[in-house]
């Protein structure tokens, strides 16, 4: 079994749930297996079902990780509804 410092392994599990990085961009980038990176994800996943504080950074994570997505998707609508009410008033002229 390949041993992965704690500080990487951190940093592998922050990039995952916090910010969508897939399991295969994370082995590329650290130059590990697939299977070590899921082992890593596995074992914390196993990890926060054992201890509360962790279940908690989890979700902090996740939910983070969604309002950052959705804070993406309303300003892409912003931005177009902008270019709409220019168009319009450009238009009414």
């Amino acid at each position: 079994m390949i041993h992965v410092d704690p500080e990487l392994e951190a940093q592998i599990i922050k990039l995952h749930f916090q910010d969508g990085r897939t399991q295969t961009s994370l082995a590329d980038e650290f130059g590990l297996s697939r299977n070590v990176i899921r082992r890593i994800l596995i074992t914390y996943r196993e990890t926060t079902k054992r201890d509360k504080e962790e279940a908690v950074r989890l979700a902090n994570m996740e939910q983070l990780r969604r309002l950052q997505k959705e804070n993406e998707e309303l300003k892409k609508e912003n931005d177009f509804l902008k270019k709409a009410a220019a168009f319009f008033a450009k238009e009414s002229k």
